[in-house]
């Protein structure tokens, strides 16, 4: 198993900047509200892994779910207390510091269904993600719903462009990322320490965990880096492009273009292991 104390370490530094990454990244957060209100059942039991600061956790609590909110980073979840409390939620959540890797501290089980919004792009190893997708499979009853979340090895590329331009130059670190989806072997370890997915590795990844695919989707599809012209929107225009953006997220020709990838999978009602 990889160490993954520099990536706790970078969590633990700054919790605030987690929080506020879905008010940069809003067609992020609602287009996948999109696929929760399909797909969560309407009450019942959420394993959220990788809960950081409460953002989806809130809104879930609010909805009237139960929610064991899971994360590597203890002052993330400390965030997420404080948010709680605040919310006066505290009865519907649990709060569990754990590594994704190995749920042996989450005592609970038969979960309705569960999300992974921000581990598995941070396993490096595959062998670490599959072990992450067994812990959540084993932990949800037959039938359960799992939401999970991937940073596209290409979608990045408008990030990069517009904030470290410079990257380019170093070629090493870009035939690295086209080739493997992290930073060239040996790299320092610190800051965001990352694995980029291509497209064709989510589905057969969860499906030899033993889920069921339901939907793969582009959590951003045809805007690339331009979270700014979105998060403009209003009113009526706000919620007739998130409505084709909605539409057309499972486009094949252009989920690889997406920052992020949603995977949404089941637990067969007869589980094979």
């Amino acid at each position: 198993m990889d160490d993954l104390s520099d990536i706790a370490s970078y969590y633990n530094s700054d919790p605030a900047r987690e929080h506020t990454r879905l008010e940069r990244h809003q067609l992020e957060y609602e287009l996948t509200w999109r696929y929760l209100d399909r797909f969560l059942p309407p009450r019942g039991t959420i394993l959220e892994v990788g809960a950081a600061t409460g953002r989806y956790t809130l809104e879930l609590a609010r909805r009237g779910y139960r929610v064991t909110a899971v994360d590597l980073s203890a002052e993330l979840l400390e965030t997420c207390r404080q948010n709680i409390r605040r919310a006066g939620l505290e009865e519907q959540v649990n709060l569990v510091v754990a590594d994704a890797r190995d749920l042996g501290q989450v005592r609970e089980s038969d979960f309705d269904a569960a999300l992974i919004m921000g581990p598995l792009y941070h396993l490096i190893l595959a062998e670490d993600r599959t072990a992450a997708l067994k812990q959540v499979y084993q932990r949800l009853k037959p039938g359960g719903i799992v939401v999970s979340a991937f940073i596209s090895r290409f979608g990045i590329l408008g990030d990069l462009m517009r904030d470290v331009p410079a990257w380019i130059e170093d070629r090493k670190d870009v035939r690295s990322l086209l080739a493997s989806g992290q930073r060239p072997e040996g790299a320092p370890r610190g800051g965001f320490r990352g694995y980029f997915a291509s497209v064709a590795e989510i589905t057969p990844l969860h499906e030899a965990a033993g889920f069921e695919t339901l939907v793969l989707a582009g959590s951003e599809p045809a805007i690339s880096a331009d979270d700014e012209s979105y998060n403009r929107l209003e009113g009526t225009q706000r919620q007739l492009w998130l409505g084709l953006l909605y539409e057309v997220s499972r486009e094949k020709s252009t989920l690889a273009a997406s920052r992020h990838l949603l995977y949404i999978g089941r637990k067969p009602a007869e589980a094979w292991w």
